[in-house]
């Protein structure tokens, strides 16, 4: 018996791979090559649970480690975690996502819950000098 997809699971993974073309093989947070031991998944930069869409602006190629290990923290809170481990992230790709998330934000509308997220985590990722 042949097993079909759900559409769901369809859409998700052309997400994932949409997300793994545009951020490149590499884990945004800890900067390793995926692989066979090193799995790709898609990160949700706004958690759902504070009310991040699930809209390709909103996911950032991750590995399988650092998508369970940050859990509900907040992008800046695990790039600080992240740097304490001297993972080299590239905190400007972060910015990038999170500025495309912003513009689509007020360009799609909704998303009040979000929409204040992300402009918290956009003064701390920029920092004192933006």
């Amino acid at each position: 018996m042949t097993r079909v997809p759900s559409e769901g699971r369809l859409l998700r993974a052309a997400r994932r791979q949409a997300a793994h073309e545009r951020d490149g093989a590499r884990c945004v947070w800890c900067g390793s090559a995926f692989d066979r031991l090193r799995r790709p998944t898609t990160e949700h930069l706004v958690p759902r649970l504070k009310g991040g869409p699930s809209w390709a602006e909103n996911e950032a190629a991750a590995c399988c480690r650092c998508n369970r290990e940050r859990g509900h923290r907040s992008p800046s809170d695990w790039l600080e975690e992240c740097r304490r481990r001297g993972w080299l992230v590239d905190a400007s790709a972060l910015v990038r996502r999170k500025e495309d998330l912003d513009a689509q934000i007020r360009r799609r509308g909704g998303q009040r819950t979000a929409r204040a997220y992300v402009a918290a985590q956009l003064r701390r990722l920029r920092g004192p000098a933006a």
